[in-house]
């Protein structure tokens, strides 16, 4: 019997020749990643070992992004300790505000995670490598300390539920919507500590940004870890920023699956979200009148390149709507930059949005677009639990950059053919 692509990664940074779902293994990790609110806790942790120094400085990263640039004094605290241990530990890529993105947009981006990688972050969305062809997960910050000390971490080999996505996307469709309809399928548990391997002919016509907002919310159903077998298009994404070697790895055509789930998405829709979890999704057309008060464009999941411009598309020549307020984050500076450079920020100051230099910010109710009780925010975020993006009596819908940007002009969730 084969192996997926998740259990040879494993095996191999295991030093095995074979793995099997259920196995304990110890594994080396390639990266260790930690933000501005739980690296602090694995600092601390890391102190407490008596370990001098980490395993490698080049290959733990740090990003303070979750509320940065600081929002109040405990932030800044945060952010100076990140700071003070990078320095202590000659840690190279640690990413001061000016050179920081969001962690999941910026790591792909400067080509510190590779296919074949084993991954390891302090934040839930670290599964957002997966769209490499590389092993990455989120873990506790206890973890990640231990990792820091040691190179190593222990897993238990997950199953993998294979998704098979046929058919050619319709206009607007992307990636936010096969992985949301996915999640509306099998719900926010159905691949509990499972491995979600995404292949079939609408993944093959994915750009490389679409993958990265699949992998990303895989954490939404549960899963381990999301990934996808790694193509030309990934090897020409990493090939021009990958800064060591890597390996490609695919699954054997025997190899063994907990389930195969295969979708038609030739009619799919633009999917939103309603509160007050990614599962409870409906086509655009089901939607109905659901007026809103805010709108957020960016985030690790879709805050990229790709995702500003179609936003701009759909935003060039008009305005927001009076009633609603419309606040856009580019994942990177370099997302930034290239945005300004194309006139995508010129679009979205003329239509009366407000930009951000890169944060998680609102997401997670950190700062930069908090909810008051009895306000709705549709964001192209990738949570809406009660409370996630501000009170409690709030609401959060989750919806692609397209939709959200119809539904800026429209001041209720909107399809975009509403607004061309």
């Amino acid at each position: 019997m084969g192996m997926t692509i998740t259990e040879k990664i494993l095996a191999r940074h295991a030093g095995l020749e074979k793995t099997q779902p259920g196995e304990l293994i110890s594994a080396r990790v390639d990266v260790v990643l930690g933000n501005d609110i739980t690296a602090p806790v694995a600092i601390k942790e890391f102190e407490k070992l008596g370990v001098e120094k980490v395993f490698d400085p080049e290959r733990v990263v740090l990003v303070p992004d979750h509320f940065v640039p600081n929002k109040d004094i405990q932030s800044a605290e945060q952010a100076k300790m990140l700071r003070e241990f990078a320095r202590k530990q000659g840690i190279v890529n640690y990413f001061e505000v000016g050179r920081m993105g969001i962690e999941h947009c910026l790591l792909p981006e400067q080509g510190l995670v590779l296919p074949g990688d084993v991954i390891i972050g302090a934040d839930s969305h670290t599964c957002t490598y997966g769209a490499v062809g590389a092993f990455a997960t989120g873990v506790g910050s206890t973890d990640m300390a231990a990792a820091m000390a040691t190179g190593e971490t222990w897993f238990k080999v997950p199953e993998t539920i294979k998704f098979v996505f046929n058919g050619q996307l319709q206009p607007w469709v992307g990636g936010k919507d096969l992985i949301l309809h996915a999640i509306g399928d099998i719900g926010v548990d159905g691949a509990r500590y499972m491995a979600m391997e995404f292949t079939g002919e609408a993944i093959d016509n994915l750009s490389m940004e679409g993958r990265m907002t699949m992998a990303n919310m895989a954490i939404e159903a549960g899963g381990k870890n999301g990934i996808i077998p790694p193509d030309d298009k990934t090897v020409d994404y990493v090939k021009r920023r990958a800064k060591r070697d890597y390996e490609l790895y695919q699954s054997d055509p025997d190899a063994a699956y907990a389930r195969v789930i295969e979708y038609d998405i030739s009619a799919l829709e633009p999917v939103v979200a309603f509160p007050h979890l990614p599962e409870n999704t409906r086509p655009i057309s089901k939607v109905g009148d659901v007026k809103i008060d805010q709108v957020i464009i960016g985030s690790c999941t879709n805050g990229r390149l790709e995702d500003l411009r179609q936003a701009a598309k759909l935003l060039k020549g008009k305005k927001v709507h009076r009633d609603i307020r419309v606040i856009v984050i580019p994942g990177t500076q370099e997302i930034y930059r290239q945005a300004m450079a194309e006139g995508l920020i010129d679009t979205f100051i003329q239509a009366n949005a407000a930009v951000s230099t890169p944060t998680c910010g609102p997401c997670l109710g950190g700062y930069m677009g908090i909810l008051a009780k009895g306000e709705r925010a549709l964001a192209t975020t990738n949570r809406n639990f009660v409370g996630r993006m501000g009170h409690p009596e709030s609401e959060v819908y989750l919806s692609g950059p397209a939709v959200a940007a119809a539904s800026a002009v429209c001041g209720y969730i909107a399809a975009p053919e509403e607004v061309l």
